[in-house]
């Protein structure tokens, strides 16, 4: 746990971690770039999830939804990571305290687990399915428990921002 500590602490006392903590500027404008990436993210992803449910673009077989949309959710979540990662390290300690920063994390491992399960064992047989305009229940409650996460993760990470504000005012 030490080392863990020590690592998390490197960052936290940079250089780079002081100048977006201090510049008026700077975490605002990084924290837009966030806002916005997840935004693209969780907006890409609901595309393809609203296929899976059979809601939305149903004229358009789900491999071909997913290779048109998956290019943008994996440059725009890069976007999102980075830009998190930046703000993270400004007040790491902090948002390691922060019950809804660590919610947070949970739940995009929890969305990218439900993923990986959807590719590695839902969408096994594609092919058969994939044209329908009604997936199979498999498919369904993949895309229905990805929206659920991904609002959850959007809630959390709004409310990081609201008990971070009060943590930072308490601590200063």
């Amino acid at each position: 746990m030490a080392q863990l500590h020590d690592f998390i602490s490197y960052f936290e006392d940079s250089g780079l971690a002081d100048s977006i903590r201090e510049d008026d500027t700077l975490f605002p404008l990084i924290e837009s770039v966030h806002v916005i990436a997840i935004c693209l993210v969780v907006g890409s992803i609901l595309v393809l999830d609203l296929r899976l449910l059979g809601l939305a673009s149903i004229q358009r077989p789900v491999s071909r939804l997913t290779s048109a949309i998956l290019p943008v959710i994996w440059a725009t979540f890069a976007l999102a990571a980075t830009s998190g990662a930046l703000l993270f390290m400004s007040n790491a300690t902090k948002y390691l305290a922060n019950g809804y920063f660590v919610a947070k994390m949970l739940l995009i491992c929890a969305a990218g687990a439900n993923m990986l399960v959807f590719h590695l064992i839902c969408a096994k047989d594609l092919p058969q399915w994939e044209k329908d305009a009604l997936p199979p229940l498999r498919a369904r409650i993949a895309g229905a428990l990805s929206i659920l996460l991904w609002i959850a993760v959007v809630a959390c990470g709004r409310w990081i921002g609201f008990t971070m504000r009060n943590a930072l005012a308490a601590g200063s």
